[in-house]
């Protein structure tokens, strides 16, 4: 028997929610009254040490010339391969254009060294520490997007996916976070001919009250409604052109599931392949240039396809820390701390390099003598997105222990009473009815 398309969508929520299965609880400590906003807010981690001094560099910085003398880009205007200016100080990639074109139309603004106030050159201890919002604290059991959801009480048929085959850090203890990998290919397996009997039978399987059952009956929902949407047939508009890979891939599916209205709050996606201890690419060319075009057209791809969201939409681009000013003998870069995160919005205050302040580059001003210092806590940054993007302002739930909120002015909107009070914690129920 012929079957189409759509009967044969693969994929498993008992699988999905096995998945994540150990990482989903129920939170305890949603503040009556706070309530989610409409805005929608896109995580994109860059995963394994972005070296922000190559996607945003200080070129007219002479220690930054002398200790790169191979991966360091050029001044702007001094041949095809040089930095596109942006300040006078500071210039992006070179096949970074749809960035720069961003920058200029004041989307997008980038925030320079920044990052995890720890000290590890660990991408594992910085990843987690980062996603979980607290930084050296290795017992913290929920991700910062947990909290900041439930804190919220979000709720809705989709209020949070990851695109991606596991849930992230960030969305740790989720009861409500779905993992998508490839919408086309999210569904039940099976002739079709069982495929209503199969969804009986586990609504009923999960048909209770623990965190459990909500994950389950969760993800049944997202399977629901995304198979529904036909999403084989989507085509992005107002010309959006995603890189064929799988970051266009994953953009490409946030889009769809903005476009769904079925008030997707929170999406996260991944861009890995960032650390370039070897061939990282000689002035502006090679392995580093290929990964920056592919962040670039995904990023500009994704916001020219929500023109019609842009008002409600905030991107934010972060790393687990950047690269060692000197280059090595590899023509590479080795764990450093100080980098760069970048914020994309239609209620951004872009066109702007913030830095508070700049450290600088000389020997005397470096992390250990060797690396960018940090003199942005990446929490600022988040919280101010928090606060005055998506309304909420219990800051001592997202990120238990940091009180230092004080806004660089990145995004417009409201600066709301902050409640710094709160552990953060989850409290883990019965699995048992």
């Amino acid at each position: 028997m012929a079957l189409s398309r759509r009967q044969f969508l693969t994929g498993c929520s008992a699988a999905v929610a096995s998945l994540a299965g150990g990482r989903l609880t129920q939170l305890a400590f949603a503040r009556p009254g706070s309530t989610s906003s409409d805005e929608i807010l896109v995580a994109i981690f860059l995963r394994g040490g972005v070296d922000g001094l190559s996607l945003v560099a200080p070129y007219g910085d002479a220690n930054y010339n002398d200790l790169r003398p191979n991966i360091r880009l050029a001044a702007p205007g001094s041949g095809p391969n040089a930095a596109l200016d942006l300040d006078g100080q500071f210039g992006l990639h070179p096949t970074a254009a749809p960035l720069a074109e961003l920058f200029q139309q004041q989307h997008l603004a980038v925030v320079h060294a920044a990052g995890l106030t720890s000290d590890t050159r660990s991408h594992f201890d910085a990843m987690d520490y980062m996603e979980r919002g607290t930084p050296g604290a290795r017992n913290t059991n929920s991700g910062w997007l947990t909290r900041h959801l439930l804190s919220t009480n979000s709720s809705g048929p989709l209020p949070v996916i990851a695109v991606a085959s596991l849930i992230p850090g960030s969305l740790l203890a989720s009861p409500l976070a779905v993992a998508i990998p490839d919408p086309r290919r999210f569904g039940l397996p099976g002739h079709w001919y069982y495929l209503d009997s199969q969804r009986r039978a586990l609504r009923h399987a999960y048909n209770g009250d623990t965190w459990l059952h909500e994950a389950g009956m969760q993800t049944l929902n997202a399977l629901d409604v995304v198979e529904s949407a036909n999403p084989g047939d989507y085509e992005p508009e107002f010309g959006a052109v995603y890189p064929q890979n799988d970051f266009g891939d994953a953009l490409m599916t946030v889009a769809q599931m903005v476009k769904l209205g079925l008030g997707l709050q929170v999406a996260t996606a991944d861009l890995g392949g960032w650390d370039t201890h070897e061939s990282q690419g000689d002035e502006g060319q090679g392995y580093f240039a290929t990964m920056v075009d592919s962040l670039a057209r995904g990023l500009y791809a994704l916001y020219t396809d929500l023109t019609n969201f842009t008002n409600r939409l905030t991107v934010v681009v972060m790393s687990e820390f950047g690269r060692r000013l000197r280059e090595n003998a590899d023509h590479g870069t080795d764990h450093g701390h100080g980098n760069v995160m970048l914020v994309l919005g239609g209620h951004v205050n872009g066109g702007t390099v913030y830095a508070n302040p700049w450290p600088g580059l000389e020997p005397g001003a470096l992390d250990q003598g060797t690396d960018l210092a940090i003199t942005t806590d990446y929490r600022r940054v988040l919280s101010e997105i928090l606060v005055r993007r998506l309304a909420n302002p219990n800051l001592g739930q997202v990120f238990p222990g940091y009180t230092g909120y004080t806004p660089f002015n990145i995004v417009q909107g409201a600066d709301l009473p902050i409640n710094y009070g709160g552990s953060g914690r989850v409290y883990l129920p019965s699995v048992s009815r």
